[in-house]
């Protein structure tokens, strides 16, 4: 997938230009790696198929088997493993290269998607809250409490929402290097909204989804 693939945005992550006196200001993509052990949980999957090769190796030394088909089982497992883990890393860092988090004046917006690509596009005056979280990777999410006459569909929006809130989900950005400066520019920008003058506007659709197919690579 190349920048090509997205040359029908106006600007990378927005599907379309902005209204007049809406102004971009932040934008940021996932760390690969932290979307991968967060999001794909890459550290548990590996640590369930050691776990398997020590109890097919247990199994077989108690079992009184040979050494050859200790050997080939628990190498059978290994590989299962190791294609399990490729798997979940690829799709993790597809994710995070299709993905775009943008902040303007007036919304948020979450460009994901690996065959399709769906741009979430939450208003402002819609947000009841913003959470940080940072973790010692150096990355952090910053999630989205959403009013609760809005539905964000989970299944369409995952990995981008807050783990464990499956009724009620919450928009996330995950895993981004510089959580804590993106966090700073939304809540200025959530206590801009929250400040009414004659620009704002109160008719703001609710979030939506806009899908746009990825161009071929």
């Amino acid at each position: 997938m190349s920048h090509d693939d997205f040359a029908f945005e106006p600007k990378r992550g927005l599907p379309a230009v902005l209204p007049p006196g809406e102004r971009l200001l932040w934008q940021g993509t996932p760390n690969w790696r932290g979307l991968a052990v967060r999001s794909y949980h890459l550290r548990k999957i590996a640590a369930y198929f050691a776990l398997l090769v020590l109890w097919r190796v247990f199994a077989g030394v108690r079992g009184g088997q040979s050494l050859v088909s200790i050997s080939i089982g628990a190498g059978f497992i290994a590989v299962l493993g190791a294609a399990a883990i490729a798997t979940l890393a690829g799709l993790a860092y597809l994710n995070a290269r299709s993905a775009v988090y943008s902040i303007t004046t007036r919304r948020v917006l979450v460009r994901q998607g690996i065959a399709v690509l769906l741009t979430l596009n939450v208003p402002l005056e819609y947000i009841e809250a913003a959470g940080l979280r940072l973790f010692g990777d150096g990355t952090g999410d910053i999630a989205l409490k959403i009013g609760h006459a809005q539905r964000i569909a989970f299944l369409i929006n995952w990995p981008h929402l807050k783990p464990g809130r499956f009724t009620r989900p919450e928009p996330s950005f995950r895993a981004i290097d510089d959580a804590r400066e993106a966090a700073r520019i939304l809540s200025a920008a959530l206590t801009a909204e929250s400040t009414p003058d004659e620009t704002s506007s109160r008719d703001a659709p609710p979030p939506v989804l806009t899908p746009r197919p990825a161009a071929a690579a």
